[in-house]
């Protein structure tokens, strides 16, 4: 998910759900890595909340650009909340938005608040529990966009991967509303293009962004999956995820279709957790 340098600065605690390590960026004065049981998740610049630093953030930050008007007020609901580096991304670059963080673990997010603490100006609400159990409860035709980035240690969780569950993201949406959706997968890639069929299963424009060497599985990396009712701005998408530091390309339409193969939406019954990646990647530890 990103790089780390570990340095004794490094601040580790206990949370829910295992060990957190915040650890500075060697870099960037007043930057932060935060790394869950060995992975790294998040990574913020409290001088510049529009600094993103790993390249799936910087794809969903060109989705998050995308979704309205430069500059527009956006609602939005992030599942999964890490370092909160996309909410305050969206809270710097679109004020006055009102935004809702879906958290599992409550030790966490005292952590983050603590070391990394929001801005008092921005309209972030952090609640602590189930993203599927919040997002069902959630009004319908609320959301501009509705962001899953759900990790149980490097893998998402089986229940987060359904098409019952993508149902529920498209209830909440707002007319034109954006889902999208970060995961991991390497080698064949059969996560990822069950992922994307289970996606059009509910909306009908659908993309897929990612680096070129991890759509031909060569390695393991992310993918965003980026849906909606009505038509993507595909265009703007490519342009930006070109021009990335580590480029990647945009499959869509004909090209989406030759990446699912065939393969079937994932539901209720068939969902599994995401593959666990190699060792070594996202700086994993080697032993």
């Amino acid at each position: 998910m990103g790089r780390l340098r570990k340095t004794d600065a490094t601040i580790t605690r206990e949370v829910d759900s295992g060990i957190a390590e915040l650890v500075p960026d060697q870099d960037v004065p007043r930057a932060w890595v935060l790394r869950l049981n060995g992975t790294p998740q998040s990574h913020v610049d409290l001088d510049d909340p529009t600094h993103l630093e790993f390249e799936y953030l910087r794809r969903l930050g060109h989705v998050a650009d995308l979704v309205a008007p430069e500059g527009d007020p956006i609602r939005a609901v992030h599942l999964g909340g890490g370092a909160l580096t996309l909410p305050r991304y969206i809270a710097t670059t679109r004020p006055r938005s009102t935004q809702q963080v879906v958290e599992i673990d409550a030790a966490l997010v005292d952590l983050v608040r603590g070391v990394l603490p929001l801005d008092r100006n921005w309209r972030i609400r952090i609640r602590t529990g189930d993203a599927r159990a919040v997002l069902v409860r959630a009004p319908e035709d609320t959301f501009d966009l509705i962001v899953t980035d759900v990790f149980a240690g490097a893998r998402t969780p089986a229940h987060l991967t359904s098409v019952e569950f993508v149902r529920q993201a498209s209830r909440a949406l707002r007319a034109g509303g954006v889902y999208a959706a970060n995961i991991g997968d390497g080698g064949p890639l059969t996560f990822a293009r069950a992922q994307a069929a289970t996606v059009r299963a509910v909306f009908p424009h659908v993309c897929v962004l990612a680096e070129p060497t991890v759509f031909r599985g060569r390695r393991f990396g992310n993918f965003v999956l980026v849906a909606s009712h009505t038509e993507l701005p595909v265009a703007a998408l490519t342009r930006r995820t070109a021009g990335d530091p580590f480029p990647g390309r945009v499959e869509h339409d004909a090209s989406l279709t030759r990446f699912i193969g065939g393969l079937p939406p994932t539901t209720d019954a068939t969902a599994t957790l995401s593959p666990s990646p190699p060792k070594g990647t996202w700086g994993l530890p080697d032993d």
